[in-house]
């Protein structure tokens, strides 16, 4: 009896534990490979002219593939046949695929945005109701910084699908302001005073050139749009340089600002 078990342990052995090792020493291995594939890919691509959104994307993308074989890999030295396996992970695929529909829209998303490139990495942009710098295109989403330092996650399908408002692409921005003035005041006078403000600022660019117009004559006042231009980093700047100096640009020209006033009538 002592030697019948001894018998069937070792014939236990030899079937599970010798292809459990050999899986687990090709994991241990392969894990260790694929981290040196990745290094290898990742110093490639910074040599080259490549963009940084496509090196992370591609990156994160032949990181997945390789995990992904190296885990069928390990199943297939435990003995599962590999048909078999492929008739399981056809039939996995459709179920999770129809129970993941999302994802896969976010994946298809990811490929279209490296395809087209409505944005890439430092772009500031406005999508989904969010506002913010990009950090990171991933597989299946897009990593936004706002502009109160919060991290944002966008689906890449919503984004794909959806209006991109980029204030980066062309290299410039308006900073739309408005002021008004009493109606008592020169028109003239206050546009050259106030465009000189302007172009005294120097992250004001000078093309396209700032404006200031008249636009709406308002029940107690005339109101202005004061308009200059600046490179997206700079837009919170010049915004709040713009209201500040047109305060005092207006003060030091005895230009009134009106607000609004209460009469008390005492019978």
């Amino acid at each position: 009896m002592e030697n019948l078990s001894m018998e069937a342990i070792m014939g236990y052995v030899e079937t599970y534990g010798v292809p459990l090792l050999k899986a687990i020493l090709i994991y241990i291995v392969g894990a260790w490979v694929i981290k040196k594939i990745i290094k290898a890919v990742r110093k490639m691509f910074a040599k080259g002219t490549y963009d940084e959104s496509l090196q992370k994307f591609l990156v994160n993308l032949i990181s997945w593939a390789l995990k992904i074989f190296l885990i069928i890999t390990v199943i297939s030295t435990l003995g599962v046949e590999t048909t078999s396996l492929a008739a399981v992970i056809a039939a996995a695929g459709l179920a999770v695929g129809l129970a993941l529909q999302g994802s896969l829209s976010n994946f298809a998303g990811g490929v279209l945005i490296m395809i087209f490139k409505p944005y890439k990495i430092g772009d500031l942009i406005e999508a989904q109701g969010v506002l913010g710098s990009v950090k990171e295109i991933e597989i299946f989403t897009t990593k936004l910084i706002t502009p109160q330092n919060k991290l944002a996650i966008v689906p890449n399908g919503a984004l794909a699908n959806g209006n991109i408002i980029n204030y980066t692409a062309e290299g410039k921005m308006r900073v739309d302001t408005v002021v008004g003035v009493d109606y008592g005041s020169n028109i003239k006078k206050t546009k050259e005073v106030l465009l000189e403000m302007l172009k005294a600022n120097p992250k004001v660019l000078e093309d396209p050139a700032p404006s200031v117009n008249v636009e709406e004559l308002a029940d107690s006042s005339v109101n202005l749009a004061v308009r200059p231009y600046c490179k997206p980093e700079d837009y919170w700047d010049v915004y709040f340089a713009t209201i500040e100096g047109t305060k005092e640009a207006l003060d030091k020209a005895g230009i009134e600002i009106p607000y609004p006033h209460e009469v008390q009538i005492n019978k």
